[in-house]
């Protein structure tokens, strides 16, 4: 079985694909405009970042919260061999374009592991397995064949099984129903949560100081600037780095085993 650790970005061994293949809008999250496929101004030769222990004070507080899920790495040392867009100028279009589906299918692994991980949903092992190496295999495509994959589909497709293993970790009498609710701003102060659907939820500032949130399904659940000071999110179910970074939080906050608290929390 992949293990999350190999599902993180690991950027000593990419070539900075995050800061080039992708746009920067300017907002609260980038200092500046950046178009697709132009390097950052803050990417060095070595393709680390410049100002990678300022990026909040210097305004890219969005790079802080990205994670690739591994994806720039493997793509880097597996699909193009250690090859470099500067080195070789004439794989950068195939290369940028490979990692967004690349990130996609990583992320896919993420939720698949973490579904595997619970032993409440053992009967569902065999596809959960039978999914993740489907997904692997896809993984290993050459970039061409990466870029003419329809993710959508792949996404749909592990959606629903990630639906049916839902619904077995969070028991027969699950929590809350809030599946795509908006919920920004709301409070949700101390609220019990436990095993609810917050699936694509927007919680967008809501204020979940104290909340009860284990077991709770928050895949694709907005949670910028979420206060999350002092709630409980052991367990919570397909909760992945990104969220957690853009989230607020502090030393209260409990997390689910194997996510780091992020260096900017209080």
């Amino acid at each position: 079985m992949v293990e999350q650790r190999e599902l993180r970005g690991d950027c000593a061994r990419c070539v900075g694909l995050c800061c080039v293949a992708l746009p920067f809008t300017a907002s609260a999250e980038f200092a500046v405009d950046k178009p697709a496929g132009t390097p950052c101004r803050n990417l060095l030769a070595d393709f680390s970042c410049g100002i990678h222990t300022h990026l909040r004070e210097r305004g890219f507080s969005g790079c802080t919260v990205f994670d690739c899920f591994g994806a720039g790495q493997h793509l880097t040392q597996h699909t193009f061999g250690g090859a470099s867009w500067r080195q070789e100028p004439g794989i950068a279009g195939s290369m940028f374009a490979a990692f967004a589906v690349m990130r996609g299918l990583h992320e896919l692994l993420w939720y698949l592991t973490d579904a595997l991980d619970r032993t409440e949903t053992a009967p569902l092992h065999q596809n959960l397995r039978d999914r993740l190496d489907e997904v692997t295999a896809l993984t290993d495509l050459g970039a061409e064949e990466l870029t003419a994959l329809d993710l959508h589909a792949q996404r749909a497709q592990t959606g629903d099984l990630l639906g049916q293993a839902s619904r077995l970790a969070r028991g027969e009498r699950p929590g809350p129903e809030h599946r795509g609710a908006d919920l920004m701003g709301r409070s949700l102060r101390g609220a019990d949560l436990r095993a609810a659907n917050l699936r694509g939820a927007l919680l967008i500032a809501a204020d979940a100081r104290g909340a009860d949130l284990r077991q709770a399904d928050v895949l694709g659940a907005d949670l910028r600037d979420t206060d999350l000071r002092g709630a409980n999110l052991t367990g919570a179910l397909f909760l992945t780095s990104p969220q957690v970074s853009a989230a607020r939080g502090d030393d209260t906050t409990r997390l689910p085993a194997g996510l780091q608290r992020p260096a900017h929390w209080d």
